[in-house]
């Protein structure tokens, strides 16, 4: 599932090395804690949060046939 978070994210933004993604696994829950370079932050979240409730949404589905549930948080 990190793979899958890292590749969208990579493809948003200008400075791919600068993305770091921290994986915390519990027993039925993953969090997902993603670090991007401060200017390509607006590119992660968009107007208005819309392209950041996406990628939260292609991970929850991803979850799903794991029977996992998913968190996503950006940092800043």
């Amino acid at each position: 599932m990190k793979e899958i978070l890292e590749t969208i994210i990579k493809n948003l933004v200008d400075n791919r090395e600068a993305v770091e993604i921290k994986e915390v696994e519990g027993e039925k829950t993953i969090i997902f804690e993603v670090k991007v370079a401060e200017e390509d932050m607006g590119k992660v979240i968009g107007r208005q949060g819309k392209i950041a409730q996406s990628i939260r949404t292609v991970m929850k589905a991803v979850a799903n046939k794991n029977d996992k549930k998913v968190t996503v948080e950006f940092i800043g």
